[in-house]
């Protein structure tokens, strides 16, 4: 059904339920039931416009005819969910309000819920129409000043949120997912009252999921208490109840239901440097410094996983870096024979926000891509933020793939073939790593498997950061928190009557986050470095010790002693001084392998948002349509006279709105980066959600990538929410889009790397 004759359908029943109850004279509830279908007559006539408007321009922002996504089209179909909900829930009162069985009260909550939903779904639309006018002809993204993102922002978040996380929570999902969801929901709302009370233990945690009926039976109150959390609770607590699933019961509940593995090794990888070959010249080497950002030199910790035994996996060398999980800790079971080491390796870097989670999390379905690929797999477990911020993880992430592929017969690979694969914030990091490989000149991977990334931390808005207002798993105030938090900027102080409801607990927590905001001061010489735009800093021959431990890794390999270009020694060469060599001697070493200018964000001129030539006309077209009104820089006059949106009654919103400089780094925002830099990058296959917050950074970064003429693939699973990687037992579902992430990888694995399309 059209969304037209929908509108009709929906309008028609809703004036005869209207009349009908009118009719009955005047109760509380007949005039309660008249006025919520008068309400939906007047908010489906009002949003079917906006929707077709948004409906005829969204074809512009598609990476391509076979793949329609984008953020304008999810939005309409998550509206057309909530009308085709109304339509029949009309329907079934209509044909029933006579029944002495027809559940009145039961039906007008519900009613009242979904009008609620379809007044904000409202506004989304009219938000996304202020978004069409402000941005560029093709882009996704806000592009007002930072005031203008800023107060956009604001706006949007004082939007009321509970009626999405009570009776309506999930609906635009598949059915299968709901439960789950309603499951969640539960528990976070119980978690949380725990927290406020300081029992944060993960076994209380655990406790709190099978022990909160109260908000198993009343919706509204859940919805209430949801959208509190999400508000005002800060990223300590999001971190804690993201990390239940890593307590021994619920661990050991999913890998009794996952493939059975003979490997399964947790390693602490020793923080040496070591040698590894340029790509150029394999006669010269660059030195892969251990990570050093904020806290200096430390382990990184990975987990080998492998469904069969291979040559090199039981080696001495590889058991002297194994690291004890306790009783959980498991060993090698003795085989009659080995197999031989595979041609292949994936290096996988999970998700989490940058804040929680390890590959524990993980697990399950790293074993079942082991069974599947036949390949072993080296998952990394980064430090988190925000006691460890950007650039930590990525420096920990860059060293533990440049060791496996030094050590990858170790690891029961002979390297012929990597894949690196992340889901989320593993996904940012795959496209930044590679970056960094390809900046420091060694080998990049064959291909990246990324799962519904994030490759825009900047704080702004898109079409399909707009679904975060009704999605349970990825608020808009949850990203936000995640995103300080990993820029270091989650140091805030809780006012007097938090740290009083959070008692010693909250002042730890207050006085942890102050000790690591000083070590992040202290550090401040070498992030200067890393932001600078000039990358013309002159090298000194003799680096602090105390200085070196603040220090990333890139900027140590720059600051290397200046030495003759007649050697092959790298402890003689600077990156700089590669540059040139390799330019001179070889025409395919990539500009950005060696360059100091790509540790700095990209000027505005190197980063292209717009669309191809041949969609310019019409995108120009189709924004100089829009009206005077949608133009209007003031936000609230996307509104149309008379509409008033639901405000949330939960007060300020505590949601940091991170506006430091190194969010543009590029090598925090790939999808900031410059077209020299992604020209670098191999291989890309992204599996995104159509009802992801996140969608768009998928669309953005493919057509970015496509527009060079790079090799990329987009596949985009419906109904499905973000984070479906960590649900792929739960459902068909879930499965079918799990099983096209293998499919990528095997593609990545299986074949040489396609030819580049022609540039757009």
């Amino acid at each position: 059904m059209d969304l037209r004759t929908m509108t009709q359908s929906l309008v028609t029943l809703a004036e005869d339920n209207m009349a009908f109850f009118s009719s009955q004279g005047p109760g509380e509830t007949a005039r309660r039931l008249s006025g919520v279908f008068a309400g939906v007559r007047e908010q489906a006539l009002g949003l079917e416009p906006a929707l077709c408007r948004l409906l005829s321009v969204a074809h512009l922002f598609d990476l391509d005819a076979e793949t329609p996504a984008n953020g304008y089209r999810s939005l309409v179909h998550t509206a057309r969910c909530c009308l085709a909900h109304l339509l029949h829930k009309s329907r079934y009162v209509a044909s029933n309000r006579r029944s002495i069985f027809f559940r009145t009260s039961h039906n007008l909550a519900e009613l009242e819920a979904y009008l609620a939903a379809l007044t904000q779904l409202r506004a989304l639309a009219y938000y996304a129409q202020h978004l069409l006018a402000a941005n560029q002809p093709g882009g996704l993204f806000f592009d007002g000043d930072e005031g203008l993102i800023a107060e956009f922002l604001r706006e949007y978040v004082t939007l009321h949120k509970g009626c999405f996380y009570g009776r309506c929570l999930g609906f635009q999902f598949t059915p299968a997912i709901r439960p789950f969801l309603q499951t969640i929901s539960i528990g976070l709302v119980s978690f949380g009252e725990h927290y406020k009370r300081n029992e944060t233990g993960l076994g209380v945690a655990a406790s709190s999921l099978f022990t909160s009926g109260r908000f198993a039976i009343d919706p509204e109150l859940r919805g209430t208490e949801f959208e509190r959390i999400i508000q005002n609770l800060d990223v300590h607590f999001w971190k804690a109840f993201w990390n239940i699933t890593e307590i021994e019961v619920l661990s050991s509940l999913a890998n009794m239901t996952s493939a059975t593995v003979r490997v399964s090794r947790l390693l602490s990888l020793p923080p040496e440097a070591f040698e590894m070959p340029l790509t150029a010249d394999p006669k010269l080497t660059v030195t892969i410094s251990p990570p050093l950002a904020h806290s200096g030199p430390g382990p990184v910790l990975v987990r080998l996983i492998s469904y069969d035994l291979r040559e090199g996996q039981d080696s001495e060398s590889l058991s002297s870096l194994v690291k004890s999980e306790g009783p959980r800790s498991l060993e090698l079971r003795p085989r009659p024979q080995q197999a031989p080491r595979s041609q292949s390796l994936v290096v996988h870097i999970h998700g989490g926000g940058f804040v929680a989670q390890t590959s524990k999390s993980h697990e399950p379905y790293l074993k079942s891509w082991a069974q599947e690929l036949g390949v072993p797999i080296l998952s990394i477990d980064y430090s988190l933020a925000p006691e460890a911020p950007f650039p930590r993880a990525l420096e920990e992430c860059f060293y533990a793939y440049c060791w496996a592929v030094k050590h990858c017969a170790l690891l029961g690979s002979t390297g012929e073939r990597i894949c690196l694969a992340g889901d989320s914030a593993g996904g940012n990091l795959c496209f930044t790593v590679s970056l960094r490989a390809a900046a420091y000149g060694v080998r990049v991977p064959d291909g990246i498997m990324a799962a519904y990334p994030a490759t825009m931390l900047q704080s702004t808005s898109s079409p399909s950061r707009l679904l975060s207002l009704m999605d349970p798993l990825l608020p808009l105030s949850v990203l936000t928190k995640c995103v300080s938090a990993y820029a270091g900027g989650e140091t805030e102080e809780h006012s007097d009557s938090d740290q009083k409801a959070l008692g010693m607990m909250g002042l730890v927590r207050r006085d942890t986050a102050l000790l690591f905001r000083d070590l992040r001061v202290g550090a401040s010489s070498w992030l200067h470095s890393f932001l600078d735009l000039s990358g013309h800093k002159s090298h000194t021959s003799s680096v602090p010790t105390a200085e070196s431990m603040r220090r990333s890794v890139s900027e140590a390999a720059l600051a290397q002693p200046e030495g003759p270009l007649g050697t092959d020694s790298l402890k003689s060469l600077t990156l700089h001084d590669l540059s040139l060599r390799g330019s001179s001697e070889t025409s395919n070493t990539p500009e950005l392998s060696v360059s100091a200018e790509t540790l700095g964000p990209s000027t505005p001129s190197d980063v292209n948002f717009l669309v191809g030539p041949d969609d310019a006309p019409e995108a120009a077209k189709a924004q100089e349509e829009l009206s005077t009104k949608d133009r209007g820089c003031g936000v609230r006059s996307s509104f149309p006279e008379g509409f008033h949106p639901r405000r949330s009654s939960q007060g300020t919103t505590r949601m940091p709105f991170c506006s430091s400089p190194i969010v543009k780094n590029p090598f925090m925002s790939p999808l900031l980066a410059s077209d020299s830099m992604l020209q670098s990058l191999p291989p890309v296959h992204i599996v995104a959600c159509a009802l992801d917050p996140m969608l768009d950074d998928s669309v953005m970064f493919a057509r970015r990538l496509r527009g060079l003429g790079k090799p990329v693939t987009l596949r985009v699973v419906e109904d499905l929410p973000h984070g479906f990687l960590s649900l792929a037992t739960l459902c068909r579902e879930t499965r079918q889009a799990a099983a096209q992430c293998v499919e990528c990888i095997r593609l990545i694995l299986a074949q040489p790397a396609p030819p580049a399309a022609p540039p757009v």
